[in-house]
């Protein structure tokens, strides 16, 4: 019972790592929707409405950022951009990271190592992950046919 406990917790830290790197690309849109959200409900919009404000600012800030990336030519706003949505996911990385190390290491020393450890390892991946929406998918076509043979036709 105590193996099975064991392996049941090291799947479910697997899991949370693997959800927190897949959405540490969104921590921009995320941050943007509540603060919009919370925005919309303080003035007066109430629960249904600010909902929609906050999912209607997360999805533009998402679509704005990648429209940005594909159609921004100078590799430095590039960096901006993917800066500004990669900013936020390292706080997350590191917040979550110590949130996770705060309750496993008495020392506070290491416990900042690591949130540190883990804010880069989420930097990193959000930045890959946004640097990949900035590539256009390939069409599958090739740029240039090849010509006919004028002896088969």
């Amino acid at each position: 019972m105590i193996i099975l406990g064991m392996l049941l917790s090291i799947a479910v830290i697997g899991f949370f790592c693997w959800l927190l790197f897949t959405l540490a690309v969104f921590a921009l849109p995320f941050f943007v929707g509540v603060s919009a959200a919370t925005w919309a409900y303080d003035t007066g919009a109430g629960w249904l409405g600010a909902i929609l404000v906050g999912l209607v600012a997360a999805g533009l800030t998402l679509g704005l950022g990648q429209v940005l990336l594909m159609i921004v030519q100078p590799l430095w706003a590039r960096l901006l951009i993917a800066l500004a949505f990669v900013a936020p996911a390292v706080l997350a990385g590191y917040h979550a990271t110590h949130g996770i190390v705060k309750h496993t290491m008495p020392s506070e020393i290491w416990q900042m190592a690591f949130s540190i450890v883990g804010a880069i390892a989420v930097g990193v991946t959000a930045f890959f992950r946004i640097a990949g929406m900035a590539v256009p998918a390939s069409t599958g076509k090739k740029s240039r046919k090849s010509p006919k043979c004028p002896h088969l036709g």
